[in-house]
C-alpha cells in the first residue's frame, strides 16, 4: 500500500524560478524510480547477447523504456511554458542539460554566482537583537546556493564564521566552547543549541528585570498616591480646625 501511494506522488512542478531547488528535488524524485543515471550518463542499454533468455529480453525492455520514463516524469515536472523550451529534446540528459544550461547559466556564470554569494556570506554579521535561529538561516541559505552550484563549502567553514560574527554577548559561550570542547570538531548543531541555549536565558533575565522593574513603579506609585492621600488628609484637618476657632 506504501509502495503504491509513493508512485502516485505527484513530480515538483518548475515554472522557470528557482530552479536549483527544483533540480534538487527532480533528481531525489527520478532517483526514487531508477531513473537519475539515465539523465545523467545519457548511455544507451547494453545490447542483447546472441540467444537471450526471456529473463534477458525483459531487462532489457526495461532498460530501454528507462530514457522515455525519465524524460516523460521530466515532461510532467515543467509548465507549458517551459516545457516548449524542451519539447524537441529526444533524450532526459539532453532536456535536463538544456533547463541547466539557460537557467543555471554557463561554468563561467556559476563561478560568477558562487564569488557573489562568497562575498555576501564573507560581509555577513549577526545584528545585536537579530535571533539566532534567524542568523543562522541566512547563513545557511547562503552555504546550500554555493554548494548547488557546485562550490565548496565545509561545515568547518560555516562554524568559524558564526564564531567570529555573533555579538560580543556570545563571547562567554565562545570561551566555553573554547574550553570544553575540541573546536574543530564542533558540529554546527552543538554551536547553535548553545547559542540559542544563551539566548533562551537571557531573554528570561530580561523578562524577570522588565517585571521587577515595572512592580517597582505600580509600588512607587502606590507610595506616591498614599502620601498624596495622606497630604490631603492633613490639609483638611486643618482646615476644619481653623472653621472650628
Amino acid at each position: 500500500m506504501a509502495s503504491s501511494s509513493f508512485m502516485l506522488q505527484a513530480p515538483p512542478i518548475f515554472d522557470g524560478d528557482n530552479y536549483l531547488i527544483w533540480f534538487v528535488k527532480m533528481k531525489a524524485y527520478l532517483g526514487a524510480f531508477g531513473l537519475w543515471d539515465v539523465v545523467e550518463t545519457g548511455g544507451e542499454p547494453p545490447a542483447l547477447p546472441a540467444n537471450p533468455t526471456i529473463a534477458q529480453i525483459n531487462q532489457h525492455n526495461e532498460e530501454v523504456a528507462k530514457p522515455y520514463k525519465a524524460l516523460s516524469y521530466i515532461h510532467s515536472a515543467v509548465t507549458d511554458a517551459i516545457f516548449t523550451r524542451i519539447m524537441t529534446c529526444e533524450t532526459p540528459k539532453e532536456a535536463s542539460d538544456k533547463l541547466k544550461e539557460e537557467f543555471q547559466g554557463s561554468e563561467r556564470t556559476r563561478q560568477r554566482q558562487i564569488l557573489n554569494l562568497m562575498r555576501e556570506f564573507e560581509v555577513l554579521k549577526m545584528k545585536d537583537n537579530e535571533p539566532v535561529k534567524e542568523y543562522i538561516d541566512k547563513l545557511v541559505l547562503i552555504v546550500n546556493q554555493v554548494r548547488l552550484l557546485g562550490g565548496d563549502m565545509p561545515e568547518k567553514r560555516l562554524i568559524e564564521k558564526v564564531l567570529v560574527s555573533i555579538p560580543e554577548r556570545f563571547e562567554s559561550i565562545i570561551s566555553f566552547l573554547g574550553w570544553s570542547k575540541d573546536l574543530s570538531k564542533l558540529t554546527l548543531t552543538e554551536v547553535v543549541d548553545a547559542l540559542q541555549a544563551s539566548e533562551y536565558r537571557r531573554a528570561i533575565r530580561l523578562d524577570v528585570i522588565t517585571e521587577n522593574a515595572l512592580h517597582a513603579k505600580e509600588e512607587g506609585q502606590e507610595t506616591r498616591n498614599s502620601l498624596q492621600a495622606l497630604k490631603q488628609g492633613c490639609s483638611s484637618f486643618r482646615e476644619s480646625r481653623g472653621s472650628m476657632t
